[in-house]
């Protein structure tokens, strides 16, 4: 009987144990926000006035644990396992979607008490993005605000190559690109922005309508684009998640298949140091994407994942964004629209599509907000579902294949210098027992 009340005494004991570390632990966890973003995707600062404005509005501390990622995937597999506790993230559209299938996110909770709103700044352009979201019986729409948002394309260095030259996707087979090209690391841009080029007759005659070639992820499509991206491979120098843009600000590459924030972001420093660079997206069309703040499931703090999600739907702090980093925030309001006017540098185009009535004729970057006729040819990517799998499979052997003679050639001899070493030792140790 004693030992059966000791095991009770006992088991109540761990029990109380791990109920109070459990609380110790969350009442630690809500003065704290961990933030997993992309790199180079926040303004210098922004953090830091995020905590004092917290501050003001709630009055609580909050700490900040800030942790980057370069791949979409990547960040995904870690919400996935539940192993990371991140109140607040930022994937790209494709990824909400399957975040949503998968019943990974929070629903985000708008009412802010006495502090504004300021998610209600977003454009109407992107919440039309939103709503084509594929949310599996969600509404995206409850589930994130979106951030930046872009087109995928060519940054480009006149001064070796023409936009002519380089007005088709078809062109980067153009052999004046060999070992002078950069394509992005991340296979849905590039195998949606593809789709526009192989199926462009189908588009063109109406056989084939843009939104729902998003979606296609057959066989016969992977095929056709692996197919292409193995016809270019001899030009291509590198696969790259975030260095392109720096090598083309140092002329090592002459076009670079980039999103538009990181063309915007070289287009500037180039500039800096007295080299000229450009982007436009190619004649066929191509992807229009935009990244989102969402809360994932296993989220501790989502007090403060709402508050520094509302914080960055400030115009003023969009526009630090926008200003440091190079990408489009997804604000619309007058004041963004007033800061990105420059009748010395641009040319008038239409971005009411973007800003509305009134702005069917304004001075702003055509990086940043491209223009109607651009848009009216770009469609949102979606999450392939199951056949991603068939995707990443494509694209490792594109990659695999890419590999040129010289890389063979190093690691020929890498592998001949372990096995001479290796030998070596092996001599070495036969010595020393021969000795002994």
């Amino acid at each position: 009987m004693n030992k059966i009340i000791r095991f009770f005494i006992l088991a109540a004991l761990v029990s109380l144990y791990g109920m109070v570390t459990v609380s110790c632990e969350d009442e630690s966890r809500k003065h704290v926000l961990k933030i997993y973003n992309w790199a180079d995707y926040i303004g210098e600062g922004v953090l830091e006035d995020f905590q004092e404005w917290y501050k003001e509005e709630t009055g609580e501390e909050i700490e900040i644990i800030y942790q980057l990622f370069d791949i979409n995937e990547v960040m995904l597999s870690k919400i996935e396992k539940g192993h990371e506790d991140f109140d607040v993230v930022c994937p790209s559209e494709y990824i909400i979607e399957r975040m949503l299938r998968n019943d990974l996110l929070l629903p985000i909770d708008r009412d802010f008490g006495k502090t504004p709103d300021y998610t209600v700044n977003i454009s109407p352009f992107i919440q039309g993005l939103l709503n084509k979201v594929d949310g599996h019986g969600k509404d995206a729409n409850d589930y994130t605000v979106a951030y930046m948002w872009g087109t995928t394309g060519y940054l480009y260095n006149p001064k070796y190559v023409t936009a002519e030259e380089i007005s088709s996707w078809g062109s980067l087979r153009n052999p004046k690109l060999k070992g002078k090209l950069y394509v992005k690391d991340a296979f849905r841009d590039v195998y949606s922005s593809l789709l526009t080029y192989i199926y462009k007759d189908e588009l063109a005659n109406g056989t084939k309508e843009l939104d729902s070639l998003m979606y296609d992820s057959s066989d016969e499509s992977i095929e056709k684009v692996e197919t292409f991206l193995k016809s270019i491979k001899d030009n291509v120098s590198g696969w790259e998640a975030d260095f392109g843009k720096e090598q083309m600000t140092k002329e090592k590459a002459w076009v670079n298949v980039s999103w538009s924030g990181d063309a915007q972001w070289a287009i500037d420093e180039a500039a800096d140091v007295g080299v000229t660079l450009d982007y436009f997206v190619p004649e066929e069309g191509s992807n229009v994407w935009f990244d989102g703040w969402v809360i994932p499931k296993y989220a501790k703090n989502v007090k403060a994942a709402r508050y520094f999600i509302n914080f960055l739907c400030r115009p003023d702090i969009a526009l630090r964004n926008m200003d440091e980093i190079g990408y489009v925030s997804v604000i619309s309001t007058s004041e963004i629209l007033e800061n990105q006017i420059d009748e010395e540098s641009y040319e008038p185009l239409d971005a009411s599509f973007f800003f509305g009535e009134g702005a069917d004729s304004v001075c702003v970057s055509p990086v940043q907000y491209f223009g109607s006729d651009v848009i009216s040819k770009c469609a949102m990517m979606h999450d392939s579902g199951e056949r991603t799998e068939k995707l990443l499979s494509m694209w490792s052997r594109v990659k695999g294949d890419n590999a040129n003679s010289f890389t063979y050639i190093i690691l020929i001899v890498a592998a001949a210098a372990l096995l001479f070493f290796g030998i070596r030792r092996k001599q070495k140790r036969h010595r020393r027992k021969q000795m002994f």
